[in-house]
């Protein structure tokens, strides 16, 4: 079968150097090409490729938090960097890329990368993508919804709340469902963030104030939320300690 191909580089000319090399290596289906990691993220989502070819220094998104998204995609795709930088070979491969191309990108490099990729089931690129040993702090949360995938930056998220299956992230231009556990967004996001409830963490960055009722009942007030947060008993000791209150 065909390797299906997606392209990402924010300079038109290496796009269509790669393009060329492609076609002359042949045994690949090149499904489309985008600019940035933003674009590429999208349109892996849509288009479910089983390699991409992704540049490192782009404008938004780079290459290496864009490979972190696409690790985090239920059926991710194989990440082959191509860069005319050799500094980012580290932070690639943390970020489990299959290959790491330097360019002038000869055509025997790319093809043997693909090759490597080839190779790879499914299974096995998920569990590559779930060994990944304490990768740097994603900036963005990648939401699906019925126009596609939203993008959300982690600066702008107000809370996470957990129910049944889906999380939901209350952020500043609404909210959106995740399928990201509770667990994995503290362990990740712990500092910038504080559990007030077995099914609720809160954004410190937003936290506005801590209440109490007469009966002793805490609370949380989150800017932009019209409501408080219940604060559940057990976390009320953790929150003050954090707090001092």
């Amino acid at each position: 079968m065909k390797l299906r191909v997606l392209i990402v580089d924010d300079e038109p000319p290496a796009r269509e150097r790669l393009r060329s090399l492609l076609e002359e290596i042949g045994n690949v289906d090149i499904i489309g090409d985008a600019a940035n990691g933003t674009q590429a993220l999208k349109l892996a989502v849509d288009l479910s490729p089983d390699v991409v070819l992704l540049d490192v220094r782009m404008p938004g998104m780079d290459g290496i938090e864009a490979a972190r998204q696409l690790n985090s995609l239920v059926e991710p795709p194989a990440v082959i960097f191509t860069t005319a930088y050799d500094e980012y070979a580290i932070n690639a491969f943390d970020a489990q890329a299959v290959g790491y191309l330097l360019k002038p990108i000869r055509k025997e490099k790319l093809a043997a990368a693909l090759s490597q990729a080839g190779r790879l089931t499914r299974p096995q690129l998920q569990r590559i993508a779930a060994t990944s040993e304490a990768p740097p702090r994603r900036t963005h949360i990648a939401a699906r919804n019925r126009e596609g995938l939203r993008l959300i930056p982690i600066e702008e998220i107000l809370f996470f709340f957990a129910d049944q299956k889906y999380t939901t992230v209350r952020h500043l231009n609404g909210e959106d469902l995740i399928e990201d556990s509770l667990r994995s967004l503290e362990d990740e996001f712990g500092p910038a963030f504080v559990r007030i409830h077995r099914n609720a963490l809160v954004s410190v960055r937003y936290l506005e104030r801590i209440e109490r009722n007469a009966e002793g009942q805490y609370f949380v007030r989150v800017r932009g939320c019209e409501g408080p947060l219940q604060v559940s008993r057990r976390m009320a000791a953790e929150l003050r300690d954090r707090f001092r209150i």
